[in-house]
């Protein structure tokens, strides 16, 4: 009797595990972030250009405008998100708890974190690479010329890596110096406690408007790295990832179709099948993501095109500084390497 019941208690254990797996499987994250009224996503503590809050509060960027477009393309209203800023050690752990339905914190796309921690990268919506900053008065032109320096860096990221190979690489010695947090490495580095800072470029260019005397560093001209960053989601939920994935690639599709927000709704009487198509006039590719018809045309709209959303957070004209022409982040159609599958 006692075996019996021990086989039963098993066999009843392993049915309860079978419901509780189902009924997780088939209530999906787009579900529950429409039953909560806003989508969770988790940004950054603070990289200008990418996820940054100002005083009041308000944040902007190209990761916020990524949160932004799936908020457009769930609820037809790009301000149904709440932000998380978190740490990079943090990130990973607190979007695999389900506390954040999305992450969308400069993070880079590799396969240990892929295929490693079962979470899905979407998509590249910046293509980067890791560099050095350092003041102009140590007269260094060559991130080959750091020897027997302090370097400022943050934990729970690949900079840390790409650190150490870069220095091993090169027979350079190199003392890190690190940190939790960006902001705290940056405020070390122009603290003088360290002769160097390294992160993604972008970073660097972001980081730099921070300092005291932005003018007094410069950004070495050596990449030691790919660092192709995008937003990622938990590896349960096909259908959560590709409306994540898919928001991003609209925006790519829209610029180079030349549609914007400012001349989405004069688009409308184009002849052009693709368009359409964008704009959800022809065919229902909301149907296929259990999206409305309009989804794509709300993230258009109400975010803009990539091109809009690189221009106002990172481009030449805003504090950053990064020019297009000639980035790996300009379309394909024009020298770059964005692409996106077509909306149809």
């Amino acid at each position: 009797m006692k075996i019996n019941i021990l086989k039963f208690l098993g066999s009843l254990a392993l049915f309860l595990a079978f419901v509780t797996s189902s009924v997780t499987a088939n209530a999906g994250t787009k579900d529950d972030v429409i039953k909560k009224g806003s989508l969770d996503c988790g940004v950054s503590q603070g990289v200008p250009g990418f996820s940054n809050a100002d005083a009041s509060g308000k944040w902007t960027g190209i990761d916020v405008d990524m949160c932004r477009a799936v908020a457009a393309a769930v609820f037809g209203d790009a301000n149904k998100v709440k932000y998380q800023p978190l740490s990079a050690k943090d990130r990973f752990e607190v979007l695999k708890s389900g506390q954040i339905d999305m992450l969308a914190r400069n993070t880079t796309w590799t396969l240990s974190r892929d295929a490693g921690l079962a979470l899905e990268f979407v998509g590249t919506n910046f293509y980067d690479g890791q560099g050095f900053i350092v003041r102009k008065a140590a007269k260094i032109d060559s991130a080959k010329k750091l020897n027997n320096v302090k370097v400022c860096v943050e934990t729970g990221t690949t900079t840390e890596l790409n650190l150490r190979d870069y220095f091993k690489a090169n027979n350079l010695k190199y003392e890190a110096v690190s940190f939790t947090k960006a902001d705290e490495a940056v405020a070390a580095y122009d603290a003088g406690r360290c002769d160097v800072y390294t992160t993604d470029k972008s970073g660097l260019a972001a980081q730099r408007t921070k300092m005291k005397n932005p003018a007094d560093h410069t950004v070495l001209p050596e990449t030691i790295s790919k660092e192709p960053l995008g937003p990622v989601v938990r590896g349960d939920d096909q259908n959560w990832k590709d409306i994540a994935a898919w928001s991003l690639y609209v925006m790519i599709e829209a610029e180079e179709l030349g549609v914007s927000s400012k001349n989405i709704d004069s688009m409308k009487s184009t002849d052009n099948p693709n368009i359409k198509r964008l704009l959800g006039l022809e065919g229902d590719t909301g149907k296929s993501l259990g999206l409305t018809p309009e989804w794509s045309y709300n993230i258009i709209k109400q975010v803009g095109n990539y091109g809009e959303v690189y221009e106002a957070n990172v481009g030449a004209k805003t504090p950053i500084g990064l020019a297009r022409d000639g980035s790996p982040n300009q379309l394909w159609t024009k020298g770059g390497i964005l692409y996106a599958p077509p909306v149809r």
